[in-house]
């Protein structure tokens, strides 16, 4: 089960493929992508990741309790859904045109649909069971949802893309030890010797 740097994994996965398949071109150099906020001032890169909300999905079934292997019982995991937008930075001093900021959020959305999926294995490698993988897809938000977060950092409003990045399942760290066994009854019927019990 996935321990609590799951989502800082989930965003720094994001941010080394769009390193890898935008840089030298439409982005000079992978540090100019970045998991950022726009409400930080002074930094200079050109695309920012900012998740900007988690939420605890609580229509996946999962049991009470699950074996871990040995017999203890831990809690399952909670699936979450996290939510991200990618944005072009408004204070780099790379003096973007409006041309050059839809050709990098139009090769950014190209990369996120190409690489849509990834295994938690690849996230944390010492996973012992398979989870499901972790789906970006476009988060089905109206505009009027898009201002508002925006507005919610004090920023005005510029275009952006908006993505949701689940399920990301979360361990947890309760381990029960199941009751032991203190009392057992046993039946034993006996055959008459002849065969017809």
């Amino acid at each position: 089960m996935a321990d609590y740097p799951i989502i800082a994994d989930v965003s720094q996965h994001m941010v080394k493929i769009l390193r890898e398949k935008m840089c030298p071109e439409p982005i000079p150099s992978p540090n100019n992508i970045s998991v950022s906020s726009p409400a930080e001032q002074d930094v200079d890169y050109i695309l920012g990741l900012y998740l900007y909300d988690i939420r605890e999905e609580g229509e996946v079934s999962i049991p009470s309790l699950m074996g871990t292997g040995r017999t203890r019982l831990r809690r399952p995991p909670r699936p979450y859904s996290l939510y991200y937008m990618l944005f072009i930075n408004g204070s780099s001093q790379m003096g973007l045109k409006a041309a050059d900021t839809q050709k990098i959020l139009g090769r950014a959305a190209q990369i996120i649909n190409d690489g849509n999926s990834v295994d938690p294995r690849r996230l944390q490698s010492w996973l012992e069971t398979p989870e499901p993988p972790v789906v970006f897809t476009p988060a089905k938000i109206s505009l009027e949802d898009k201002v508002r977060v925006w507005s919610a950092i004090n920023k005005p409003y510029q275009v952006s893309l908006f993505y949701k990045a689940a399920p990301v399942f979360l361990s947890s760290e309760i381990v029960v030890d199941p009751p032991r066994v203190t009392e057992a009854q046993f039946t034993i019927n006996m055959l008459d010797g002849r065969g017809d019990g």
